[in-house]
C-alpha cells in the first residue's frame, strides 16, 4: 500500500488512513453489508471497521472471505477491526467475546480489537440489558482488568492490535498509567468532524502516540433513534461547501480530507455504491493550509451522537 494511504501505530503495524464504516440499521446491516462491503474492498478500501453490536460481522466476514477467494485480496492486505460491547467487559469474558466474532466472520484474527465504551454492563446475550425503569443495569468492572485480558488475546495472536473507544483523556489516562502495562492503546476512536474537531483530545493523544479515529466524520446518518435531528446538518456548511466547490470535489471529501491532513484516520460510512466510490478519492487533491484553518475555525462542539453517549449513560 501506498506509504501515503497508512499510519504506523506504536504496535509497529500499519492501519490504513481510510476506513470503511460497516453501521447501519439491522434491516439494512442484515441484507446488504455483504454487498456494499465486497463493492468498498472492489473499489479499493482495504480498512473495514465493525463491531459485534452491528450484528453484521458475518456478512462482513462473507464479504471479506469472497474478495479473498477470487484474489482480489489477500487477507494481509485487509485492515480489520472489531469492537468488544459493553456485556463483555469482564476479563474473563473478553476473550470469548473475541472468539465468538472470530467464528462469525470465519478469520483467524482481526487486526484490531477495541473497547467499544469505557461503560460495563451487566453480562449475558442481551445487547442492552435495561431494569424495569428502562435503565441499563450497570456491571462493576476495572477497565484496567479488561485492557489485560485484551493485551493476552494480543499474545495469543486473536488481534495484531488492541485499542479504545469513546475513552476521554481521563478514562485513557488511567489505561496509560496503569501499573505493568504491557502494550498502549494503539487507538481511541471517538466522534470527530468539522463541528467537533477533538483538537485537546488529538493532541492529547497524539503526545502518547495513540491514534485518533474518527467516526461520524460526516456528520451523521441522522437516524431518529440515534441523533439529534435539530442540529445543523455539516455537509451543509457554507466553509465546507466554498472549499468544496473551489477544489470541485464535495463536501464530503473535504470533510474526509480535513481529518487525513491533521493525521487523523477517518471512518467514511455509506451504504450507497456511488458515494462509497467517490470517497476513495480523498487521495486526489490536497487542502491548502488556508483551508484547513477555515475549517478548524467551523468548530461548535457540537455532538451528532450525543443521544448514543445520553442513553449509555443514564
Amino acid at each position: 500500500m501506498d506509504p501515503k494511504r497508512q499510519v504506523k501505530l506504536n504496535d509497529g503495524h500499519f492501519i490504513p488512513v481510510l476506513g470503511f464504516g460497516t453501521y447501519a440499521p439491522l434491516e439494512t446491516a442484515k441484507s446488504e453489508s455483504q454487498e456494499v462491503t465486497q463493492f468498498a474492498i472492489e473499489v479499493g478500501f482495504r480498512h473495514i471497521d465493525c463491531a459485534h453490536v452491528y450484528q453484521n460481522e458475518e456478512q462482513v466476514g462473507q464479504a471479506i472471505r469472497s474478495k479473498i477467494a477470487d484474489g482480489t485480496v489477500k487477507r494481509e492486505d485487509i485492515f480489520y477491526t472489531s469492537k468488544l460491547w459493553l456485556t463483555s467487559l469482564r476479563q474473563d469474558l473478553v476473550r470469548p467475546a473475541l472468539e465468538k466474532s472470530l467464528k462469525t466472520l470465519q478469520l483467524d484474527y482481526v487486526d484490531l480489537y477495541i473497547i467499544h465504551f469505557p461503560l460495563p454492563v451487566k453480562p449475558g446475550e442481551e445487547l442492552f440489558p435495561k431494569d424495569e425503569n428502562g435503565k441499563l443495569i450497570p456491571d462493576s468492572v476495572d477497565l484496567c482488568h479488561t485492557w489485560e485480558a485484551l493485551e493476552k488475546c494480543k499474545d495469543a495472536g486473536l488481534t495484531k492490535s488492541i485499542g479504545v473507544s469513546n475513552f476521554n483523556h481521563k478514562q485513557l489516562q488511567k489505561i496509560l498509567n496503569k501499573p505493568g502495562l504491557k502494550y498502549k492503546p494503539v487507538c481511541n476512536q471517538v466522534e470527530c468532524h468539522p463541528y467537533l474537531n477533538q483538537r485537546k483530545l488529538l493532541d492529547f493523544c497524539k503526545s502518547h502516540d495513540i491514534v485518533l479515529v474518527a467516526y461520524a466524520a460526516l456528520g451523521s446518518q441522522r437516524l431518529k433513534e440515534w441523533v439529534n435531528l435539530d442540529l445543523p446538518i455539516l455537509l451543509e456548511d457554507q466553509v465546507l461547501c466554498t472549499i468544496a466547490k473551489k477544489h470541485k470535489q464535495t463536501p464530503a471529501l473535504v470533510a474526509l480530507r480535513y481529518q487525513i491532513q491533521r493525521g487523523v484516520v477517518v471512518l467514511a460510512k455509506s451504504y450507497n455504491k456511488k458515494r462509497i466510490k467517490e470517497n476513495i478519492q480523498v487521495f486526489d487533491f490536497e487542502l491548502t493550509p488556508e483551508d484547513m484553518k477555515a475549517i478548524d475555525g467551523i468548530n461548535r462542539n457540537i455532538r451528532y451522537y450525543e443521544f448514543l453517549l445520553w442513553i449509555l449513560y443514564h
